[in-house]
C-alpha cells in the first residue's frame, strides 16, 4: 500500500505537471482572447513531432530548445493570419476555426510522420533510474521532466506578477482598451501571448514525447481534459491552473491503481438483484471510471463554483 501511495503520488505530480504547462498557456489565451482555441493540444503534439524530428539530426537538447521556437512561430502566425481576421465574425467562427485547425494539423502529421507511434527516446545523459522506492526504479527522465515543469512554472509567475510585461499582459486581460489608449500595441500582445502559449504546450510535447506514446492521435487524447483544467482553476489564474492540474493529475493516476468497487467493500448483491441492471454498477471498479472522473469534477466546480478555485469572476 505504501509503495502504491509512494509511486502514484509521483507518477500524479509528473502528469499534472505536464497539464499545466499545456493549461497555463491555454487560460491565458482563454481569458484574454476569449477564444477556445481547440487547437492547442495539437501546437502540444507539433512540439513532440519537432522535437523527435530534431533530435533525430540535431540531439535531444538542440530540439527541445528549436521545436517550441518552432511552434511557438507557428501558434503566432495562426493568430495574426488566421484568428486575428476571424475573431470579428464572432466565437462561433473562431470555435469552428480552430476546431477545423486542429484535424489539420493531425492530417498533416499523419502525411508526414505517418499513424504509427514514432521511436522518440529520452537522451542518453538521463537514461537511467535516479532512485529507488520499493524495488521500482524510478527514472531520471521522469524528474527532469518533473523539475523544467517546475521551473517553468516559477519563471511565469515572476514574469507575470514581477516584470512590466507581467503587468501589461495582466492588463490587456480585463482592459484592453484602456491598455491600447496607453500606447501599447494589444494586438501584437495579444499574438505574442498565443505564440508563447502554444510555446508552452510545445515544452510539454517535447519533454513529455520520450516518455509517452508519440503518434498522430496523442492531441485528442490530452485536449479535451485541458478545458477542464481552465474552468476548473479559474479563467486567467495561473496558481488555479496549477492547482488543477496537480488535483486531476493525482486524482487520475490514484483512480488507475484503485480496483476497488462497491461489491469489494459491501459484498456482492442478493439474489434478487444479482441479475439486475444494479449489479453492473455494483461491480464497476474506480479503474473503470477513472477517466471520467476529470469531468465529474468539471461538472461539479460549473454546479458550485462557477468562476473556477481561484477565479475571480463568473464571466
Amino acid at each position: 500500500m505504501l509503495e502504491l501511495i509512494v509511486i502514484s503520488t509521483l507518477n500524479g505530480v509528473l502528469f499534472g505537471m505536464l497539464l499545466f504547462l499545456m493549461a497555463s498557456g491555454l487560460t491565458v489565451i482563454f481569458s484574454m482572447l476569449g477564444v477556445l482555441n481547440f487547437a492547442h493540444a495539437s501546437f502540444y503534439m507539433l512540439g513532440a513531432f519537432f522535437g523527435f524530428q530534431i533530435s533525430r539530426w540535431f540531439g535531444f537538447w538542440p530540439a527541445l530548445l528549436f521545436a517550441p521556437l518552432l511552434a511557438g512561430a507557428i501558434g503566432a502566425a495562426v493568430e495574426r493570419f488566421g484568428l486575428r481576421r476571424v475573431h470579428r465574425n464572432g466565437h462561433v467562427a473562431e470555435l469552428l476555426f480552430t476546431f477545423g485547425l486542429a484535424f489539420a494539423i493531425e492530417e498533416i502529421v499523419q502525411i508526414i510522420w505517418g499513424k504509427s507511434p514514432v521511436d522518440f527516446r529520452p537522451p542518453a545523459l538521463l537514461d537511467f533510474p535516479a532512485f529507488t522506492i520499493f524495488s521500482t526504479n524510478y527514472p531520471a527522465y521522469k524528474m527532469f521532466m518533473l523539475a523544467v515543469s517546475i521551473v517553468i512554472f516559477i519563471g511565469l509567475l515572476l514574469v507575470l506578477k514581477k516584470t512590466r510585461v507581467g503587468l501589461i499582459v495582466q492588463a490587456a486581460l480585463t482592459h484592453p482598451h484602456m491598455v491600447g489608449h496607453l500606447g501599447h500595441n494589444v494586438e501584437r500582445i495579444f499574438m505574442l501571448v498565443f505564440g508563447v502559449g502554444t510555446a508552452l504546450a510545445a515544452v510539454a510535447g517535447v519533454i513529455a514525447g520520450p516518455s509517452l506514446v508519440t503518434q498522430s492521435n496523442m492531441a485528442g487524447l490530452l485536449g479535451p481534459i485541458l478545458f477542464v483544467v481552465v474552468v476548473v482553476g479559474g479563467l486567467g489564474s495561473l496558481p488555479g491552473a496549477f492547482i488543477a492540474s496537480l488535483l486531476i493529475g493525482l486524482v487520475q493516476t490514484f483512480a488507475v491503481s484503485i480496483n476497488g468497487s462497491l461489491a469489494s467493500v459491501f459484498g456482492p448483491l442478493g439474489p434478487d438483484l444479482a441479475q439486475s441492471w444494479l449489479s453492473d454498477i455494483w461491480n464497476v471498479t474506480v479503474a473503470q471510471i477513472a477517466p471520467i472522473m476529470p469531468y465529474l469534477l468539471l461538472v461539479l466546480i460549473l454546479i458550485f463554483r462557477p468562476m473556477g478555485l481561484l477565479g475571480t469572476r463568473e464571466t
